[in-house]
């Protein structure tokens, strides 16, 4: 085969390879779309005493109802629905209701002080490089994932929510008892 032939192929083969490339780019779906499984993930839990606690596996908590929020302690919004969510983990606790922060945080130092200053109980998950909250579909800090007992997503919030807001515990206390009705 002659350069000039070889050198066709080649380019044929070049632009394949780039247009495959920008098709699965472009069609890369959200992984955790409403109605679907989420991704599970395995994440160091920040370390707010002496000792290293141990990581949290997000499948260990199927069977329960869990928010999964992704957020940042430079993110304005999430400074400002932080309160409110962790009202909402206190008085969904006693439901079986599990709310846990993911930090994309890089200076773990800040986030123990954003996690003091504001007093947050429920857990907190370091994802600095943020591969978890890319396998989510996360575009912007505030993102929750509301994720039923099967671990199938049946809620996407993009942006702060007052989570103390009735309606939205009417929703998340529907999902954690779904054999009930709401005057029960």
């Amino acid at each position: 085969m002659s350069k000039m032939g070889k050198a066709k192929i080649g380019s044929v083969i070049a632009a394949a390879g780039v247009v495959l490339f920008f098709s699965f780019w472009q069609r890369t779906p959200n992984v955790a779309e409403i109605g679907g499984y989420s991704p599970d993930f395995t994440l160091p839990v920040l370390s707010t005493g002496s000792g290293a606690p141990a990581p949290l596996h997000l499948y260990e908590h199927r069977g329960h109802v869990v928010l999964v929020n992704f957020w940042a302690t430079w993110c304005p919004p999430c400074i400002e629905e932080a309160p409110s969510l962790e009202a909402f983990s206190a008085q969904m606790q006693k439901m079986g209701v599990e709310v846990i922060g993911v930090s994309v945080d890089q200076d773990p130092e800040a986030l123990k002080s954003f996690v003091a200053t504001y007093h947050l109980t429920f857990p907190i998950v370091r994802d600095p490089d943020q591969a978890v909250s890319a396998k989510f579909g996360t575009r912007q800090f505030p993102e929750t994932y509301i994720l039923d007992r099967d671990g199938r997503v049946a809620d996407k919030i993009i942006s702060s929510r007052d989570w103390t807001d009735p309606l939205m515990i009417s929703f998340v206390e529907s999902l954690a008892h779904p054999n009930q009705s709401p005057a029960e």
